[in-house]
């Protein structure tokens, strides 16, 4: 009997040969040239060598593990640190594209309270990685009561980060993990739990604009800008940038990402294709259409291109600024928002209740729970925690009488048997 080898469609000629395809091509770089922020008072690590004082998104590679001497060449044990080859590089390269910038400076808040705790026990070096059963256990327990269950589970992901990054073993047990973290939830101060943020709604984005000057190249941007994330229900962050000097035009929305959408019934829509997502890295795209009144879309985008004239390669929501142009950050956005709220005598909002705003909304006109998973591009149900505070989302869904609620049902047909 002929046997078949699970690799032996290697062994078939290819059309993408890896002799057409040079090898080592340069990666990303992942490490941020972010400079350190000073420590906390009581989250401040003692002296090493091992970790020095960077931003807490480089802590994940810079911070080295220690290693046995007789492990190591005598620079390396001079050091204390790892001297890596070009190879080991690579593949440490390689590992760290797999988190987000985000995430690693996340998980370097972690490492940073992981080490304050092992100086405060005095855990040796050597006891702190690969990390033992005992220790992860006890800096759990440490935790609980001073830290929400979210934080203590990011932070025990940045050890583990950490360990897989520089090549040691994870043996932690997960279910032991699951108990922990259940009992640090319950043990969780009222101070961790994160206030709930109130949703922009249309009549607060009116209000916002009776004092915004939309002849202002500033202010038709971030009024555009605002639009488009609520009616796209967009995340912030895609729409504006996070530095003046971070625009990436391979990264960052260009007006070269838009184009517009008919469907088969004439109905127009504005698509915006983000290049970079937080979780497509291929990109993903938003949409909005016309709406009726002074919070449209459509309205606040056509006065932005006519003020600013943002270039091909420029950010979408780029503005002038005296002789040269600056793209929109999410500071100077929130900054003009929550200016414009204070003027109209409103509470200013959060950036994400713009999204959150924007799937009550479009819920409260009845579109249906899956469509709208699917436009929020939501990736988990997480938006459906929204419903328990809106009951007026479900009141059609809850009618006595069957054709008050009927129009509200996605009518989908049924294959014929």
């Amino acid at each position: 009997m002929k046997t078949t080898s699970w690799c032996s469609s290697a062994l078939r000629p290819s059309p993408f040969s890896s002799r057409s395809r040079p090898l080592n091509l340069p990666l990303p770089r992942p490490t941020s040239n972010h400079p350190p922020s000073r420590y906390p008072a009581a989250l401040t690590p003692l002296p090493s060598n091992l970790r020095p004082h960077v931003a807490a998104v480089n802590r994940l590679r810079e911070w080295k593990p220690y290693r046995p001497h007789s492990n190591l060449s005598q620079d390396e044990a001079d050091t204390g640190l790892d001297v890596d080859d070009p190879e080991a590089v690579r593949v440490k390269d390689l590992k760290e594209l797999a988190w987000d910038e985000s995430t690693r400076s996340v998980y370097g808040s972690g490492l940073l309270v992981y080490h304050v705790f092992c100086d405060a026990r005095n855990t040796p070096e050597e006891e702190r990685a690969p990390i033992s059963r005992g220790v992860l256990e006890s800096f759990v327990a440490a935790m609980a009561g001073s830290y929400s269950s979210s934080a203590i589970n990011n932070y025990i992901c940045g050890i583990r980060a950490w360990h897989l990054l520089h090549g040691l073993k994870w043996e932690a047990n997960k279910t032991d993990m699951e108990l922990l973290i259940r009992g640090a939830q319950k043990a969780a101060p009222k101070t961790s739990t994160k206030e709930k943020r109130d949703p922009f709604t249309v009549d607060y984005i009116v209000a916002l604009k009776s004092h915004l000057d939309l002849t202002l190249p500033l202010d038709a941007a971030v009024f555009a800008c605002l639009t488009t994330a609520f009616y796209a229900t967009a995340r912030l962050g895609e729409l504006t940038v996070k530095s003046l000097k971070a625009f990436n035009p391979m990264l960052h929305v260009k007006i070269t990402d838009v184009r517009e959408s008919i469907d088969r019934n004439g109905l127009k829509s504005k698509v915006f294709r983000i290049p970079v997502t937080k979780v497509a890295k291929n990109g993903e795209d938003i949409y909005w259409s016309k709406q009726n009144g002074e919070s449209d879309p459509e309205a606040a985008f056509r006065n932005h291109i006519a003020v600013n004239t943002p270039p091909p390669d420029a950010h979408l929501f780029s503005y002038q600024y005296g002789r040269t142009r600056r793209p929109l950050t999410k500071k100077v956005f929130l900054h003009k928002i929550s200016q414009a709220a204070r003027e109209a005598g409103l509470q200013p909002k959060k950036g994400h209740a713009i999204r959150i705003g924007s799937t009550l909304e479009y819920l409260l006109r009845g579109i249906p729970f899956e469509a709208m998973k699917h436009k929020g591009r939501w990736a988990s149900e997480a938006f459906t925690r929204y419903l328990t505070r809106h009951a007026q989302i479900l009141a059609p869904y809850m009618q006595a009488v069957p054709q008050d609620h009927q129009t509200h049902v996605l009518d989908v047909p049924r294959a014929p048997r």
